[in-house]
């Protein structure tokens, strides 16, 4: 999957309002992951914004939203989110706030396209394609095959297969401590 934008951006957060750096990667399905550096290994917040995104506001037209210290007006990034929300952010410069503006606007607006050069065609990438292999054949002999594999490493049911062990546990333990009881029933 390609990488539209990637970079630092200032991140309010939801319940306490603090202000924290956060390193940022804008997929070209849409995604928009938020992780705490920029190795990406811990990962923080994920938003589809072909999904959920509303629109999209930059610098003086966030009228009600106070920048972090030391930060102009003018670098602020409002996201709106269907579901009422508000995801506000803040580039280091009104440039770089307007950069991020426009690429998050075309995420959010366009469909995704791969082009393949050996055939002069286009192919429409389906929008949850976190799990996907896409394969550009080659043509002739000695040609190159490119072969695009990503995959969501956040989304494997880890915290599921915790909650089922929990459960197991829990049904186990219970079980067990009836049985031991049972042969003070018959005295």
């Amino acid at each position: 999957m390609a990488l539209l934008k990637s970079g630092w951006l200032w991140r309010q957060s939801s319940v306490l309002k603090r202000w924290k750096l956060n390193w940022c990667d804008l997929w070209i399905d849409g995604s928009f992951v938020f992780y705490k550096t920029e190795s990406r290994r811990d990962y923080e917040a994920k938003v589809n914004l072909k999904a959920t995104c509303v629109n999209v506001k930059s610098g003086l037209e966030c009228p009600n939203v106070c920048p972090p210290e030391s930060h102009p007006r003018e670098n602020l990034l409002v996201v709106f989110l269907r579901d009422g929300n508000l995801l506000i952010l803040c580039a280091n410069s009104e440039d770089e706030a307007l950069a991020w503006k426009l690429t998050l606007m075309e995420a959010k607006r366009n469909p995704v396209f791969t082009y393949n050069p050996y055939d002069d065609t286009y192919q429409t990438v389906p929008i949850n394609s976190h799990n996907a292999v896409y394969i550009m054949p080659s043509t002739g002999s000695g040609g190159t095959q490119h072969v695009w594999v990503h995959r969501d490493s956040h989304d494997d049911g880890f915290g599921e297969q915790i909650a089922l062990g929990l459960l197991a546990g829990m049904a186990a333990g219970a079980a067990m401590r009836s049985l031991l009881w049972m042969p003070f029933w018959f005295c």
